[in-house]
């Protein structure tokens, strides 16, 4: 007999069905015996009575044994029925009753309202797995990535796997490498992303290119980064010379796996577009929340003469002086927690008045007059009852830092952050390069592929750091899910951009041979991004840890605690490929 799912109760009134699954619970009622049978699709109810010959079969039944019912499909009577889950109308009289398998003492639950610990959760996460909210993850995850591909089908994008061994690059990030065994001393190194061989594919005469992509990454986790591998929608498209052609091409698949794939209110109609600079100092972060307000004020103008020596001193020593206003009575001993908060974020301190009656008072308002308070409410737009908090510091950036990480901790704590909304922006015009602020050195800021935004003349600049690059992210509620740019395809552009920082044509010749040697041949302006799909899907999914929404996720160490992985190799296989331990004093 065909096995018939739980959700297929309700339509076999009268017919016998046959059922396989998992025992979730069992009563013993004496006359009777109820099992709650557990399938892919849900529970229904069995009933032995004590005129079954199997009877005893089921009454040495224990919570995750394994087995198969055959019986008829009966209504409750009306008093029974159960309306909690979707076959509580109905049960399954039991005729013929099979033990599949046993299965040990449970390390932990399976409901979902007695959750263990995750290590615990992950060491057993075979067992973690049958939780019905695993299951839903699980198969709306399958949902999600097909959604996806219809998207990209539609649009006329070609699904194009690129290898997994392959050549290490400088993305940003520490490579997982690949000991040769046919090539001794040499190394492969698992892609951080395709890069290289989707910009190959454009120059191959690929239209438009995408994969959901395997990464590899060797960074630490944590809550919003998986260890080691994680997936991209990586895409790219030929003969593109703008980044919001691309953008207008996949925004319209993120606005509706917001709404129609999970169901969230969107804050904006329109996506906006923001610049990286106006987003560090509006929302002192390149990944803004947009879910709440509480933007940054720049104050540096006004605090020239002002007796406060913390705010004057650094104003004239080219530094800034910043605020954000918090709507809450915040306690002193509240205020000295976000003081130690800030100093893990580089800052001194933090400065704050109180608005009440419409004025700023503190400890510190005694080295301010009248006007200046009455200045400093008014450019704030601070109300009766609000908390103005101030950042200092000698760098635009650094003040900006601080103060948004402020922000996005005060948005936690006044609970500001709606789950059921998703806000999304495009942040743009980024720096090309970037300046290390201990070294003073340069570096590249985003990535090094990218073309300037205003075409490779950018490069004869004087200043370095006014050139920006033609490079975008997408964030939603302050996470960034997406990077992308417009590509640089011309060889000489390419020496041009990396010459800046030092490095040599050999150098790019010798990281980036297949790429270099393709421009030669005529490569199309191209232009792309990849989304992060493992954090999106974290975020659509109203989850904030990213091991929630994945199979088989390593712990916050970057260990599967279920497989002993990482572990050791024999001998035999460290000589196959020619490769030696050597011990280090840690």
């Amino acid at each position: 007999m065909k096995r018939t799912v739980s959700t297929e109760m309700l339509s076999k009134i009268g017919e016998e069905v046959q059922v396989e699954g998992w025992v979730n619970s069992r009563r013993d009622h004496g006359g009777l015996i109820f099992i709650d049978l557990r399938d892919h699709k849900g529970v229904v109810q069995l009933t032995i009575s004590t005129d079954n010959e199997q009877f005893d079969v089921a009454e040495s039944l224990r919570d995750e044994f394994v087995i198969r019912a055959t019986g008829t499909v009966t209504e409750r009577e009306e008093y029974l029925k159960n309306p909690n889950i979707p076959t509580g109308s109905v049960e399954i009289m039991v005729s013929e009753l099979t033990l599949l398998n046993k299965s040990e003492p449970l390390p932990f639950p399976l409901n979902d309202s007695q959750q263990a610990n995750e290590e615990l959760r992950l060491k057993y996460r075979f067992l973690d797995l049958r939780r019905e909210k695993m299951q839903h993850m699980l198969k709306k995850r399958a949902e999600y990535f097909s959604w996806m591909r219809s998207y990209m089908d539609e649009q006329e994008f070609i699904e194009i796997t690129t290898p997994v061994l392959a050549n290490s690059s400088p993305e940003g990030a520490r490579d997982f490498l690949v000991p040769s065994r046919l090539h001794p001393g040499q190394f492969y190194a698992l892609p951080q992303a395709p890069q290289q061989f989707k910009q190959l594919l454009m120059v191959g005469g690929i239209p438009r290119y995408y994969q959901l992509a395997t990464c590899f990454r060797d960074e630490d986790p944590r809550a919003d980064r998986l260890y080691g591998e994680f997936y991209q929608l990586d895409m790219e498209m030929s003969f593109v010379s703008s980044g919001e052609e691309v953008r207008e091409t996949i925004e319209p698949l993120i606005l509706d796996l917001t709404t129609n794939f999970a169901g969230k209110e969107l804050k904006f109609e329109q996506v906006p577009r923001i610049a990286y600079q106006d987003a560090m100092d509006r929302f002192g972060s390149d990944k803004p929340d947009l879910r709440f307000d509480m933007e940054i004020t720049d104050l540096t103008s006004m605090m020239h003469d002002v007796e406060f020596g913390v705010f004057s001193g650094t104003v004239k020593d080219g530094g800034k002086v910043k605020a954000i206003v918090a709507s809450a009575a915040f306690t002193r001993s509240e205020i000295d927690g976000y003081t130690e908060f800030v100093k893990t974020k580089g800052a001194g301190g933090l400065p704050y008045m109180k608005v009440e009656e419409g004025k700023a008072t503190s400890a510190i308002a005694k080295f301010f007059t009248d006007e200046q308070l009455a200045q400093i409410v008014t450019e704030t737009g601070a109300k009766d009852g609000d908390v103005i908090f101030f950042g200092v510091g000698k760098r635009n950036n650094e003040v900006n830092s601080v103060l948004g990480s402020l922000r996005s901790k005060l948005g936690d704590d006044l609970d500001l952050k709606d789950p059921n909304i998703i806000a999304l922006a495009w942040i743009v015009d980024f720096p090309f390069y970037e300046e290390d602020e201990k070294t003073g050195e340069l570096d590249f800021g985003h990535n090094p592929f990218s073309m300037p935004k205003n075409g490779p003349e950018e490069f004869d600049k004087e200043d370095k750091l006014e050139i920006l690059a033609d490079q975008y992210d997408m964030v939603m509620n302050g996470y960034e899910i997406c990077s992308g740019g417009v590509r640089n395809y011309n060889p000489e552009v390419m020496y041009k951009a990396f010459g800046i920082l030092g490095y040599s044509q050999e150098y790019v010749d010798e990281k980036f041979s297949a790429m270099i040697n393709a421009f030669k041949y005529g490569a199309p302006p191209h232009a792309g991004c990849a989304f992060g799909i493992d954090r999106m899907f974290m975020e659509l999914m109203g989850e904030d840890n990213i091991r929630e929404v994945v199979a088989f996720p390593k712990n916050g160490s970057g260990v599967d605690v279920m497989t002993g992985s990482p572990g050791s190799v024999d001998e035999k296989q460290l000589s196959e490929l020619s490769i030696k331990i050597v011990e280090t004093d840690k």
